[in-house]
């Protein structure tokens, strides 16, 4: 009860969870050797089946959809498309873990996105680490240094920096969403949304099989059994109960587990400067979440919404 005050415990431990299943995806993903538009296809299509079952299930008790909510739903399969397009990408240019890292620029982004739209205020350690984290992303993608991990980590760096954008925006709806009381439903929408979206998307860019071979695919359903069900599930339920600041900065426990496990599994080997780099972005978003010392606001378009059912 210490860890959240009034609030119950549970969504912290949820969240942690959810990350570190996440963050097993791009190790998945490296190892099936799909292109970003197979991948994200896949990922989305082989997990509609089980979330669909659990949709199902949590409609006979949810509150109807607006119609704003079924648009907010659309925009976020959209970006959660592009997230995964990208990032994927970046897997391959900067190497998995160090992707994953980058991604997480979002522990900047998403409060910022709070603040602006529905006025949750900045806390003042989230202002004080703010510079450290920036600096730490710039270290962690190479930019400055030769030889690091990866083929490409110039193009690496700016696709997973463009990910990253889509990621956030993904994260606010995915947020907002669930406290509408239909969490599983809406997640199950924008996965099918992002399904569609890498299709079309990943056709126009660099391709998608539609017939990748059994080892492809037995890697990319275990990456959607882990991270899209299991991982972005726990996520999806248990955001809605933090503060915009905290379930980001919980999120970067993500880069955590898959640098170690790209260590172990892909033998991917980070500079020094890349390790501190990390070091700095997940000491600085954890020293963000030790403070809870207000509540997450209310969405102004969800009492909106309450004011007129009421009038």
């Amino acid at each position: 009860m210490a860890l959240m005050g009034k609030r119950l415990p549970v969504p912290v431990p949820a969240m942690g969870v959810g990350a570190l299943a996440v963050s097993a995806s791009a190790v998945f993903i490296h190892l099936s050797g799909a292109s970003p538009g197979t991948a994200s296809f896949y990922r989305c299509l082989l997990a509609l089946p089980v979330l669909g079952a659990l949709a199902v299930r949590e409609r006979r008790k949810a509150e109807p959809w607006t119609a704003r909510q079924a648009w907010l739903t659309v925009v976020a399969g959209a970006l959660f498309a592009g997230d995964m397009l990208w990032w994927t990408q970046a897997i391959f240019e900067v190497g998995a873990g160090l992707s994953t890292v980058l991604v997480n620029a979002q522990v900047l982004i998403v409060p910022l996105l709070a603040l602006g739209i529905d006025h949750e205020r900045l806390r003042f350690r989230y202002l004080v680490v703010l510079p450290a984290m920036l600096v730490g992303i710039v270290l962690t993608g190479g930019v400055l240094e030769r030889g690091v991990s990866g083929p490409d980590p110039t193009w690496g760096t700016i696709n997973a920096l463009l990910a990253a954008i889509c990621y956030s925006g993904f994260l606010y709806l995915l947020r907002r969403g669930g406290q509408q009381g239909h969490v599983v439903g809406t997640y199950t929408a924008i996965i099918a949304v992002s399904a569609v979206v890498s299709l079309v998307a990943g056709a126009l860019w660099r391709g998608v099989d539609l017939t990748p071979s059994w080892p492809a695919l037995s890697w990319l359903a275990v990456s959607a059994l882990c991270g899209q069900v299991l991982g972005w599930l726990l996520v999806a339920w248990a955001s809605p109960a933090l503060a915009s600041d905290t379930a980001a900065a919980l999120l970067m426990l993500t880069p955590v587990g898959s640098l170690v496990l790209s260590y172990f599994v892909l033998r991917e080997r980070p500079s020094a400067w890349q390790l501190a780099g990390a070091v700095m972005m997940i000491v600085g978003a954890y020293f963000v979440a030790a403070d809870r010392s207000s509540p997450s606001p209310k969405p102004e378009w969800e009492s909106d919404s309450e004011s007129t059912s009421n009038s």
